[in-house]
């Protein structure tokens, strides 16, 4: 249904239920959520479960100004 509705409004972007239950858990997070609270909210069993949704950049791949100032042209 999800997706024939999105068809119909003529959004390109794939897009399904699980895209709405990703950006709920993502949002959550975002403003101070714990993962133990978004998955007992999803309904999983497993928290690994619920961290494939939080669609939140990892720190891993924060690049700091610091690390920029090093390029020295």
């Amino acid at each position: 249904m999800v997706r024939r509705r999105a068809a119909a409004a003529e959004i390109g972007t794939a897009i399904s239920n699980h895209s709405f239950r990703a950006t709920g858990i993502t949002a959550y997070m975002k403003n101070g959520g714990t993962l133990e609270t978004a998955a007992t909210m999803a309904n999983h069993s497993s928290i690994r479960t619920t961290q494939l949704y939080d669609r939140r950049p990892d720190d891993d791949d924060d690049v700091t100004l610091d690390e920029v100032e090093r390029v020295l042209i």
